[in-house]
């Protein structure tokens, strides 16, 4: 476990998650299809999710990108999923994206998370600039951006394009380490 608020735990992803992930995924598939697509469908039956874990975790282990459960402590429900990808060594750089459940949105679970895993990847990881990249009307991502200090640089232009739709502009969020 990375850290524990209010009754909910941050753990790295580990290979008793995948049915979890699964369920998770199914029952969230609306709200992740339009900016989790992959996610989605490496997640839409048990098989699936086991490979997806399986990789997740091996490249957990080898630094290529972290995926983070973020369960409730009592009921073991997973609420969220926290990636930091994107990673470039070089640069000490990596990119935040999250999902949270239909049944915990609105309870600021996500800003939390990123609070602490910000912390995280500053201190354990010594990266020096975390990003979100959100589009300007998903407002409760831009939200987490700015509940957590990270500053608008500037507009992707056609910078991620969803399953079926044209490309859209996205907008770039930054933090840094201030130690």
């Amino acid at each position: 476990m990375i850290a524990e608020f209010n009754g909910f735990e941050i753990s790295p992803v580990h290979n008793g998650d995948a049915w979890k992930i699964c369920d998770f995924c199914v029952a969230n598939s609306d709200r992740l299809k339009r900016y989790f697509p992959k996610t989605l469908e490496q997640n839409l039956n048990p098989t699936l999710s086991q490979l997806f874990v399986e990789t997740k975790v091996k490249q957990f282990e080898n630094n290529d990108e972290y995926l983070f459960t973020l369960k409730q402590s009592e009921t073991r429900e997973l609420a969220g999923l926290i990636y930091l990808k994107e990673l470039d060594w070089d640069k000490k750089q990596g990119e935040f994206a999250y999902a949270v459940s239909y049944t915990f949105k609105g309870k600021c679970l996500i800003s939390k998370a990123i609070k602490t895993l910000s912390t995280y990847a500053f201190e354990e990881l010594g990266l020096e600039t975390l990003q979100i990249i959100s589009h300007k009307d998903n407002l409760s991502s831009v939200k987490v951006a700015s509940n957590n200090g990270f500053k608008w640089q500037k507009t992707l232009l056609n910078e991620y394009t969803p399953p079926n739709e044209v490309a859209l502009d996205m907008e770039l969020y930054e933090l840094y380490n201030e130690r």
